[in-house]
């Protein structure tokens, strides 16, 4: 089993080529870093134009460099959904047109259940598994049944982690992407300068809440003496805001974990994943809240946590395997639910 994944649902472009037996081929990602930065953030026309122009380039560079044709492929797989439409549309239609030439089955992939399977990819973890998947659209506990089948135990009802790291950036001047930059200047600060709130720690259930501390930050830059912020009061800031981000995850998903493990007492595994998940210090407290649990942990390798191509076609691979394909009259879809059960959380919109 050989498949072509297709990824355009926000800022990069990327395509891949991975086997059913989990070896990827060639992954290839084309950032829009600095077509982006100029807006301090994702601008989605840009986003489709840049997409329109690189996508056939970077899927003939995959097949290139994975040394396989058109003919040897099983499938073509596509982000079909959540996220920026106009992206979507371009990776959708592209795959499309080439399932149709070729005479391949087509599966549209849901872009969050890429994100959802790749420590299977990576790590070969098996089902069930409790999944924190946290990125700039995303915040979300979710118990991983198998393919297809997620039960989600907590979500954001107002900002996502990642969006609030970006945030946070841009109110401290230090550019787009946040994310890298805020915990690279807090590798340099002290977390304990500033008291900032962690939004529903020690409330009951695993929902999540960043808009009242990416507010307490602005708070917090406006009661210091005008023109007076020094680097360490930025690198301090940073620290604080990381320092309670970190709390907040450590907290909710603790909250998550005593509902997963008795619901699944077979479940072993605790998975970080999404662009949130690069972030080391992030990581190295959930690592110790699973340890103290005495489940496993798994991140992705930090290629595989942002948006790329090779979880895609992995997802492609997965369902497949199971007899699963998509007709060619799918339609992208800006939101797209992993557990279309679930309750919707208040003022979650597209992160639910």
């Amino acid at each position: 089993m050989i498949v072509l994944g297709i990824e355009t649902s926000c800022d990069d472009t990327a395509a891949a080529v991975v086997s059913g037996e989990g070896r990827i081929l060639s992954d290839q990602v084309l950032t829009q870093l600095d077509e982006h930065k100029p807006f301090g953030g994702v601008v989605p026309e840009v986003a489709a134009r840049s997409h329109l122009q690189h996508i056939d380039r970077l899927v003939d560079q995959a097949m290139q460099t994975a040394g396989v044709k058109f003919q040897d492929l099983s499938a073509v797989a596509a982000t079909g959904g959540p996220g920026l439409i106009g992206g979507v549309m371009v990776g959708v239609m592209t795959a499309k047109a080439i399932a149709a030439v070729h005479k391949l089955p087509f599966l549209a992939i849901n872009h969050l259940e890429g994100h959802a399977l790749t420590a299977r990819l990576t790590n070969g973890v098996d089902f069930p598994y409790l999944l924190l998947l946290v990125s700039g659209g995303h915040c979300q506990l979710l118990a991983v049944e198998g393919v297809g089948r997620y039960r989600r135990l907590g979500t954001t009802i107002d900002d996502a982690l990642g969006e609030a790291f970006d945030k946070t950036a841009k109110m401290l001047g230090l550019g787009y992407p946040g994310g890298p930059a805020v915990e690279a200047w807090a590798a340099k600060g002290d977390g304990s300068r500033f008291a900032l709130p962690r939004p529903l720690k020690g409330r009951a259930g695993c929902h999540f809440s960043f808009s009242g501390l990416k507010t307490a930050v602005r708070q917090t830059i406006d009661a210091l003496p005008p023109g007076a912020l020094e680097d360490q009061d930025i690198a301090d800031l940073c620290a604080s805001f990381q320092a309670a981000a970190a709390d907040v995850l450590a907290d909710r998903t603790g909250h998550a974990l005593d509902t997963f493990q008795n619901a699944y007492p077979d479940g072993k595994t605790l998975v970080i994943a999404g662009g949130v998940a690069a972030n080391r210090f992030l990581c190295d407290r959930l690592q110790g809240l699973a340890a103290d649990r005495g489940i496993d942990w798994v991140a992705p390798p930090l290629n595989l946590c942002t948006d790329n191509a090779a979880m895609i076609a992995w997802a492609g691979c997965e369902r497949l395997r199971l007899g699963l394909s998509d007709g060619l009259d799918f339609a992208p879809r800006p939101r797209w639910p992993l557990d279309p059960e679930a309750l919707p959380a208040a003022f979650a919109g597209v992160k639910a």
